[in-house]
């Protein structure tokens, strides 16, 4: 008994069986968890260190350079980039796919604790990490606004209460706090009136420091009691401090209040926030790498009421950023898409079979297979995400084939008058080898994907995996499932089917089809070189497309956000930058598209950065109450901001896929390094021209900034030296006028905050304040500065970046509208190439764009191997060398009408239409398959011709050709029209496939037959020669 007879004798068990299949799938279903793409990051990790008032040239090199040293001996660091801005740097780390984040970071602690012994003494804390990536976008925004209390009380809140909280959250990696900071009591001092009271700044500060102490003071016992000791020791208001006496001149008492503006204010003053155009603190909520945006985004919501309850009412806490609506819309959109390919599947069965039952058989094994491949997910650990869904839809073209296939042949033998059972015995028999054949080079074609490297081959793993899975369930349910309701549907008496108006139209259509192609094919074979002539020049075709066509990384997703950067001039001050982003904030506000706008300065913003910077997080409209995609947003807002002189906004929207740890104010990077700063800084001014010049990018940037403004203060050292003043004292005083220091401690029961000690304000305004600096000198005089110095203006790095330890430039920029990435990378190239740049200065594309130039170098070779592949297996299947090619000739046509549909489109071919050319590899050979597995059926067991048997073949197998093509385009063609969330990505991969089996389709009918006939005469004629010798041989006369 042959394997498909044993499932058609019981149906009981058959049934019971596919209901197990659903149930199992079904359950995995509402386990799987949802995310965007695959849970695909490199594993990352950022690390901080602070030296406060130190230059950025001051922590590149004490503090980023012992630390490069040791983090860089790490196993499986990939990239390493670091910058130092004021007082602040920051490592990013990017380790290789296969590291385990978990070990990463304890590799990378105990690279800290390695650099202790190198780094400056008088660092507040030892460096800190994150398992973050400072280039994602961030899964939440959460805003404080109040009428009644300050920003600093707002910021104390989120900080010591708010963001606690959530760091618990499982796939938080970092809460960063902005708009404001901690509250403190600022002690400003009025230098002139210091220099009367006859103290000096050391002075000042030991009293106010050795006058807020909390040590402990011990305890008292008396016989059987006991009593805690405690005093008045601790400060707590600004209201405390300004009577302190601080010292005392001619008898009377000097307080602090006398030579100093003492006030309850914040730390830092350098921070500022707005939320939709109210002064506000954010929380900026971003996950760690591999974590469930859903799931970690829903456990924060759940965690709302209870934060919400802990803030006093005059504080109002919002969500106004959020990842989640869109990433459900666009899923939501794929799973309408995924059912509306079913319906359309089964649509294609019934109008070619023109029987109800005939169409519940595939409504029936198309499900069951879909619903069967979530229970493989579920054992591979995958996700429900936009990949995954898309691969099931495409999937319903694939599944439905074999089912049709089978279908379609019992019910061409009931036709002809069969018992149903019977017939499905012998039809599934029939195409038993014809299916598997199918199925095997199928799923061979993703083999070269399994073992794709980087990032994008992890990203499809998933993808192909979840397609092979859904075909092979798809295998067995149409060779046991299938026959064994087509031995019970289609069974009926005779007359009980009469074909209605509807039925006839049809098969009418379908025979005039048949009978208009039989004739053109007449026509093909007998012009045989000229249907190879142009199938020839499809190949050529196909080749020159594919050099000429734009080309893309990724699509530009319209994810609802977008993240911005507002550079301001060079030597901007903190009030006019704040001025800036308050402007710049409130023209994006007013925008009809824009839902909530965040908008933030100083504080370098949570991927670090200099004081001249702003960021901006912007949420837009759903996409129904909008007309303009996030491109076009982004050139609005461009040209309504441009008349804003000293500040330039850039924009890109939130991607889910972003490769690479750099922070840039644009979508994709190219880099210069070299070990020498001095020519690193020369041909970056000649890069960031030649950039500037093309016309396919724009926003074109660079994190080099080196104009800063900084005074210089040249001492006479002979003076100073007889004047009896040391330098050290020189540079501490100096520190007292221009720095802050946090010279005490106030505790608090949920928190520490600080004392900060500085000059007033005004003094720092410009250079002139240096003329108020007295010195101490060894015999207790205070020198003016001006006695033994001089300063001078000059310019100064805001930012120092490395990369792998060597000084870097990173330019940023986006593609122009109508540019394709392929012309932009080009052009930056050819620019580039052009200015003659020596080699010791490396320079590269990085991120996104680096990984686009490698992925572009390897497609081809992917390819190649996918062909190979399907090559070997079907010359194992046929035992032939000649049959596999006669299949791999329908290919060239797919690719030239997938390549046409995308131009045509005005799509680039980007990463997901090279993935529609690899379907159709294996979609469009199922045509060749089922004509040449007939015809050699046909040749083998009644003895026919080749010509008559693929004259037969291509007859009788017209029908199942027409009915598994066009399902697999009307499986891609929700893909190919989708308008919703999402869309950007799922277009091409739609349009592809659907422009490949077009022209695929109308081609191959003609081409296959014609090389099945041209191989096999070669056979023929190679064979003949092979024998010829033999026959021509004389016999030899024997001697006699």
């Amino acid at each position: 008994m042959k394997f498909t007879e044993i499932f058609i004798d019981r149906p009981v068990a058959t049934t019971l069986a596919t209901v197990a299949v659903a149930l199992a799938g079904a359950l995995a279903y509402f386990e799987l968890p949802v995310s965007p793409l695959p849970q695909v990051d490199f594993p990352t990790i950022g690390v901080n260190a602070s030296l406060p008032g130190a230059s950025p040239e001051t922590m590149a090199a004490t503090v980023a350079t012992p630390l490069e040293r040791t983090l860089g001996r790490i196993p499986g660091v990939t990239e390493m980039t670091s910058s130092s801005s004021q007082g602040s740097t920051d490592i990013t780390l990017q380790f290789d796919l296969s590291r385990d984040i978990n070990g990463a970071a304890n590799d990378v602690q105990a690279a800290i604790n390695a650099a202790r012994s190198l780094l400056p003494s008088g660092m507040p804390s030892m460096p800190n990490y994150r398992k973050r990536n400072p280039a994602d976008s961030p899964i939440m925004i959460l805003s404080l606004t109040s009428d009644v209390y300050k920003p600093g009380d707002m910021y104390d809140t989120a900080s010591t209460v708010i963001a606690q909280k959530i760091a618990q959250v499982p796939g938080i990696g970092q809460v960063f706090v902005g708009g404001s900071s901690l509250p403190a009591v600022r002690v400003s001092l009025d230098l002139p009136a210091v220099e009367r009271s006859g103290l000096s700044v050391d002075e000042l500060r030991g009293t106010v420091s050795a006058n807020n102490v909390s040590r402990p003071k011990g305890y008292v016992e008396e016989g059987t009691r006991r009593w805690q000791v405690t005093a008045s020791d601790q400060l707590h208001t600004a209201k405390d401090y300004v009577p302190m006496i601080v010292g005392y001149k001619e008898g009377s008492a000097v307080r602090l209040g006398d030579v100093a503006k003492v006030e309850d204010s914040v730390q830092d003053v350098l921070n500022y926030g707005t939320s939709n155009g109210v002064p506000s603190v954010s929380l900026v909520l971003f996950r760690q790498p591999g974590a469930n945006i859903l799931e970690t985004t829903a456990a924060v919501r759940k965690l709302l009421p209870q934060l919400e309850a802990s803030l006093p009412a005059a504080i109002d806490l919002s969500v106004t950023m959020e990842r989640t609506a869109t990433i459900k819309a666009s899923l939501n959109e794929v799973q309408h898409a995924m059912f509306l390919s079913v319906v359309l599947v089964v649509l294609v069965v019934w109008l070619f079979l023109r029987r109800a039952r005939a169409a519940l058989v595939p409504g029936v094994a198309v499900p069951v297979s879909l619903i069967g491949t979530f229970a493989v997910m579920y054992a591979c650990g995958y996700s429900i995400d936009n990949l995954s869904l898309m691969a099931l839809t495409i999937a319903t073209g694939f599944v439905v084939d074999d089912a049709v296939v089978v279908l379609e042949n019992i019910a061409r033998h009931i036709e002809k008058g069969m018992p149903a059972k019977e017939a499905a015995r012998k039809g599934a028999a029939e195409v038993t080898s014809t299916v598997i054949s199918m199925s095997l080079s199928l799923v061979a074609v993703f083999i070269p994907i399994l073992f794709m490297g980087g990032i994008v081959g992890r990203l499809f793993r998933e993808f192909a995996v979840v397609l092979s899975a859904s075909i092979a369930v798809s295998l067995v349910v149409s060779l046991t499932v299938t026959p064994t309701m087509c031995a019970r549907l289609l069974a009926h008496k005779k007359g009980e089917y009469q074909p209605g108006r509807i039925s006839r139209g049809i098969e009418w259509c379908f025979t005039t089809i048949q009978n208009a192609y039989t004739r053109t094919l007449d026509v093909a074979l007998t012009h045989r070189w000229l249907t190879l002539l142009v199938l020839m020049a499809t190949v050529a075709l196909t080749a020159w497309q594919y050099v000429t066509i734009p080309k893309g990384f990724f699509p530009q997703q319209d994810t609802g956000q977008m993240r911005g950067n507002i550079s301001g001039d060079q030597s901007i001050s903190f009030a006019a930058m704040k001025e800036k982003v308050i402007e710049i904030a409130e023209i994006i506000r007013q925008d009809p598209a824009i839902a909530s706008v965040n908008a933030s300065t100083g504080g370098g913003g949570p991927g670090g950065g200099s004081r001249n910077n702003g960021s901006v997080y912007i949420s837009l409209k759903p996409r129904d109450q909008r007309q303009d995609g996030a491109l076009e947003i982004i050139a609005r807002l461009r040209k309504k901001t441009a008349h804003i002189a000293g500040a330039t906004l850039y924009l890109q929207p939130n991607q889910d896929i972003r490769i690479g740890g750099r922070s840039s104010a644009a979508s994709y990077q190219y880099t210069l390094q070299s070990s020498d700063l001095a020519e690193l800084r020369s041909w970056e001014a000649k890069v960031r021209q030649a950039l500037l010049g093309i016309k396919t990018i724009t926003d074109v940037n660079s994190d080099f900034q080196d104009k800063g403004g900084l005074t210089r203060v040249v001492v006479d050292r002979d003076t100073a030296a007889r004047l009896g003043v040391a330098m050290r004292d020189i540079d501490t005083a100096m520190n007292d006028a221009f720095g802050q220091a946090q010279i005490s401690t106030i505790y608090a029961e949920l928190n520490q905050y600080k004392v900060v000690f500085e000059a007033n304000r005004h003094f720092s305004t410009d250079a002139g304040g240096l003329d108020h600096i007295r010195v101490k000198s060894t015999d207790g005089t205070l020198v003016p500065l001006t006695a033994f110095a001089r300063w001078e203006s000059a310019p100064a790095p805001l930012t120092v970046n490395h990369q792998g330890q060597f000084a870097a430039v990173t330019f940023s920029f986006n593609l122009a509208p109508g540019a394709s990435f392929s012309d932009a990378t080009d052009a930056v190239n050819d620019a580039v190439n052009r200015l003659g740049i020596p080699e010791t200065v490396q320079h590269n594309f990085a991120g996104s764009a680096g990984v686009f130039a490698d992925s572009m170098s390897s497609q081809p070779w992917l390819i190649v191997a996918a062909l190979l592949v399907i090559y070997l297996t079907l010359g194992v299947l046929y035992e032939s060398f000649l049959h596999p090619l006669t299949i791999l000739s329908t290919l060239p046509s797919a690719g030239v009408g997938a390549l046409l549909a995308l131009q045509l489109c005005q799509m680039d071919f980007d990463i997901m239409g090279f993935i529609g050319i690899f379907l159709l590899i294996g979609i469009v050979k199922k045509n060749a398959i089922m004509m040449i597995d007939f015809a050699l059926d046909a040749e083998r067991t009644r003895g026919l011709d080749p010509k008559q048997a693929i004259l037969e073949a291509c007859e009788l197998r017209l029908r199942p050709i027409l009915m598994t093509t066009l399902a697999a385009m009307l499986g891609a063609l929700p893909l190919a029209i989708g308008f919703g969330e999402g869309s950007e990505l799922r277009r091409p991969l739609g349009v592809a496939i659907v422009g490949g089996l077009l022209l695929s389709q109308l081609l191959t009918l003609y081409t296959t037959p014609v090389v099945y006939l041209f191989l096999d005469n070669m056979r023929h004629r190679f064979l003949s020669r092979r024998k010829q010798p033999h026959l021509d041989i004389p016999a030899v006369p024997s001697e006699a």
